[in-house]
């Protein structure tokens, strides 16, 4: 690609504008967690390295002055070769950079905020009807790094991002060293023996646990239609978003993850999948948790297989009755829908 530095610095400029607008909108924990890591991933330092406190502090405020320099700048078309193109043509920018062996995702996520990112392709393949691509080093990303994303009719892994949200949470456990699913999942895979060795291992084993979600979310999208995402994008308040998400993210993965992940026998994800399991999601499935409990006591599956496959059905039916009432009537859909959410939301313990 001839311009291949260009394209990369106007896909961060719009990943910069993004987070000028939205960053800061993030709890303040999340926030510096977040601003942690990009520096990280910004400064190519090592994941067991701890960012020097003196120099993490300066680039953060020339961050921000440079995101109160953006703000109110529009997005800006991408350049591939000798054409320019839309920043949310996913198809025809990924088009033009296919034999470059680079990924390029956009998309709008949650609560409207706009992503962007750029990746080296290390493999393309294919599981139920949808494309996989996964993806190793990042050349351009913001502040919000997913690990998977689905976005018309494909799936983006992202390695990188994965292994930095997994060391994380090892960080995170390491101060507290609390026992529990985490602890379980950290002993499983090995962090006591060899942490390295463990991350990769586990970055392996959970590349798959993600995309056996996004394959249940793309599944569940396909049953709830377009009605689900307009009642979504017309959302107004967090609270009404983030329940309704986590009602189809359990549903995806009572069709799809956790079924397989219990027939393959995979003792270290499912560790892992609850001790991510939390806020409302949690809140809302306590079923699943007492399956989970039971399983890890006496290693018997059976509570854990009938909360899933009941909430194959339950999920199912409560993802249609949100639709209906945003059917029946779009206008106070949002509020009727908000008078259903209990008042916990649940919580993430989060510290630095």
């Amino acid at each position: 690609m001839r311009n291949f530095h260009e394209t990369i610095e106007t896909i961060q400029r719009n990943c910069h504008i993004a987070d000028a607008n939205h960053a800061r909108e993030m709890t303040m924990c999340n926030y510096l967690l977040g601003m942690r890591e990009y520096f990280r991933w910004e400064n190519e330092l090592p994941l067991t390295q701890q960012p020097p406190k003196h120099e993490i502090g300066e680039w953060l405020t020339a961050r921000e002055a440079l995101w109160d320099s953006l703000e109110r700048d529009n997005f800006v078309p991408v350049p591939v070769d000798n054409r320019r193109y839309d920043p949310f043509a996913i198809d025809a920018i990924n088009q033009a950079i296919q034999d470059q062996g680079l990924v390029y995702g956009a998309g709008i996520g949650r609560f409207h905020q706009p992503h962007f990112f750029l990746g080296e392709l290390v493999r393309k393949e294919e599981r139920d009807g949808l494309v996989i691509y996964v993806t190793g080093c990042e050349y351009a990303r913001d502040i919000t790094s997913f690990p998977a994303a689905y976005q018309d009719g494909a799936i983006i892994l992202r390695m990188d991002a994965l292994k930095r949200v997994l060391w994380e949470k090892v960080e995170m456990w390491g101060l507290k060293q609390q026992e529990g699913a985490l602890k379980s999942a950290l002993d499983c895979y090995g962090f006591d023996k060899d942490p390295d060795q463990a991350l990769n291992h586990m970055a392996e084993m959970e590349s798959e646990t993600v995309i056996l979600h996004e394959v249940g979310e793309a599944r569940a999208g396909r049953e709830l239609g377009q009605e689900w995402r307009d009642m979504l994008a017309g959302f107004n308040s967090k609270r009404a978003e983030v329940f309704a998400r986590a009602i189809k993210d359990n549903l995806a993965d009572c069709i799809s993850t956790l079924p397989t992940l219990m027939d393959m026998q995979a003792r270290c994800s499912l560790h892992f999948y609850f001790a991510e399991f939390d806020g409302l999601r949690k809140s809302l499935f306590p079923a699943l948790v007492d399956g989970y409990r039971v399983w890890r006591e006496t290693g018997d599956d059976r509570a854990l297989r009938d909360a899933v496959k009941t909430g194959q059905q339950h999920w199912l039916k409560a993802a249609h009755q949100l639709i209906t009432q945003y059917r029946n009537d779009p206008h106070n859909a949002e509020k009727n829908i908000l008078t259903q959410i209990p008042a916990d939301l649940g919580h993430t313990f989060c510290t630095l």
